[in-house]
């Protein structure tokens, strides 16, 4: 024996042998995960692989049915003792719980303390405890001010704040980025390292892979319920992770268009479009055949100029073509029968009406084909709903099943599937892959480009390579103007860089 082995640490947070069943779906069979002091632990897997599930049970929202959770090596609390697993374990959502109509210092300590007639809220004390708090992370907030009037990547701060303001030093950040830019996402992952070396440790949750790559020190994957590989990141590359991921060899990456594809007659025309504090003097062109993306960061105006395409908003200045018929702006159903099919940013605001059935959603803008005035016959509307579950691949019970209990994947699928059912002219689709594991964002990405193959065009908004790879030309907005467009043969740093407002040409805006 040549010397002592270095005790390894005691883990933050560890999981062994976790079995969860829903009814007769199988949530979790023999799963495990082990995050260390300090560490950047990523969990990524398919949709419905059980992430969702681990997380309900590492953050005592539910009851394994069998296996152990420990904590700082110690056994997880008693369920149900809320005050105990806060000081464990802190959760970071996807959606954000922060309220908008409270101030920054009411959301940090929101159901923490007491008030009534006899022990009123010291308002003063309350505000020096949440300046406090916020400064020993960083964060240069006024307490008193509102959380609706904050940026988004301010309020993922003031949750992970108020997360980490009950002691525990492990932190499960459950897709943060969704809703950031490229700024904002170098921002936080800059506070995450500032943490890290305080010893927190953070479950990362993303199905951004570069992010797994840019930030974390081990990554563990799930696959159908089951844990599959725990390993360093820098020992795992990209296409074995996700071969892991999907169970077989990663498909080759998608084409780029090695040349400019003969497109067809102009399907859009948006000239010298503007709408005040978003966009100005917007002018492009998309032809049939073609897949177009407007890049562009959270502040460039690319989303608001997409929605007003699809008559979301009143432009102030300038018109909208759609195959030859101007379309007034500010009207939804004007667009519809112009044959603008949307994919909206955000699926659970904009895109789903979560108490109604998959066949419900998936039908919405198909009334007229439901039945004769208006009517709506449920044969007809289950068919098409059934036709569209084969067309997407939807995994789904069927037509009738809640579309809240779907993944994020498969809702995605449904939105993607409404907007398509009508057959339209022009599809906008706005970030399409938000929030779907790899095998997905290939097969919704796909269906997009068949789109435009038969006959139709799209419009991709996005700000991530991977959407954009397959289009044929990229147009780039920067602070609600065009800054640069780009053909065939673009680099992903040629993309970021316009972006990010590092460049100022312009090689093929229209």
């Amino acid at each position: 024996m040549t010397g002592a082995r270095a005790a390894s640490p005691v883990p933050v947070a560890e999981a062994k042998g976790l079995f969860k069943r829903f009814g007769a779906t199988v949530a979790l069979h023999d799963a495990r995960i082990t995050v260390l002091p300090g560490e950047a632990h990523a969990l990524v897997g398919r949709n419905g692989a059980g992430k969702s599930t681990l997380v309900s049970l590492l953050t005592g929202l539910r009851r394994p049915d069998a296996g152990t959770l420990a904590f700082g090596g110690e056994p997880a609390p008693a369920f149900g003792d809320t005050d105990a697993w806060r000081s464990r374990v802190a959760c970071v959502h996807q959606h954000s719980t922060v309220l908008p109509h409270l101030t920054v210092a009411e959301n940090l300590f929101l159901g923490r303390g007491s008030a009534s007639a006899l022990r009123p809220i010291r308002w003063r004390e309350l505000h020096r405890r949440s300046a406090e708090l916020l400064g020993a992370y960083g964060v240069d907030l006024d307490p008193r001010r509102r959380a609706g009037d904050l940026t988004v990547e301010q309020r993922q701060f003031v949750e992970i704040a108020r997360a980490l303001s009950s002691g525990a030093a492990f932190v499960v950040l459950d897709e943060p980025t969704a809703a950031l830019n490229a700024q904002g996402i170098a921002r936080l992952f800059a506070k995450l390292r500032e943490l890290r070396c305080r010893g927190v440790a953070f479950l990362f949750i993303s199905h951004h892979l570069r992010e797994v790559y840019d930030l974390c020190d081990r990554v563990t994957v799930y696959r159908d319920a089951r844990h599959v590989v725990t390993a360093p990141v820098s020992e795992l590359g990209h296409a074995a992770l996700v071969e892991a991921m999907t169970g077989e060899a990663a498909a080759a990456a998608r084409d780029r268009p090695a040349a400019a594809r003969t497109a067809g007659p102009e399907v859009l025309s948006v000239d010298g479009l503007t709408l005040p504090g978003a966009f100005h003097d917007l002018s492009l062109t998309v032809r049939a055949g073609e897949v177009v993306g407007l890049a562009g960061s959270a502040s460039s105006g690319a989303v608001r100029a997409a929605e007003t395409v699809a008559g979301l908003h009143r432009a102030r200045a300038g018109r909208i073509v759609v195959a030859g018929r101007t379309v007034r702006g500010g009207d939804v159903p004007a667009a519809l029968r112009a044959g603008v099919g949307l994919v909206p940013e955000d699926r659970h605001l904009q895109g789903l009406v979560p108490g109604r059935s998959v066949a419900e959603n998936a039908t919405l803008t198909l009334r007229g084909r439901l039945g004769p005035f208006g009517t709506v016959l449920p044969s007809r509307a289950r068919a098409l709903t059934e036709r569209m579950i084969r067309d997407l691949d939807i995994t789904a019970p069927g037509p009738s099943a809640p579309v809240a209990a779907l993944s994020g994947g498969n809702q995605q699928k449904v939105v993607v599937a409404r907007a398509l059912a009508t057959g339209p002219r022009l599809l906008v689709a706005i970030r399409p892959t938000a929030g779907v594991d790899v095998r997905a964002k290939e097969f919704l990405l796909r269906r997009i480009r068949q789109a435009a193959d038969e006959g139709g065009a799209a419009l991709v908004v996005s700000d991530e390579p991977d959407d954009l790879r397959g289009c044929d030309r990229v147009v780039v907005m920067f602070h609600g103007r065009v800054v640069a467009g780009f053909g065939p043969g673009w680099s992903d740093d040629q993309l970021v860089a316009a972006v990010e407002g590092m460049t100022g040409t312009h090689e093929e805006g229209r």
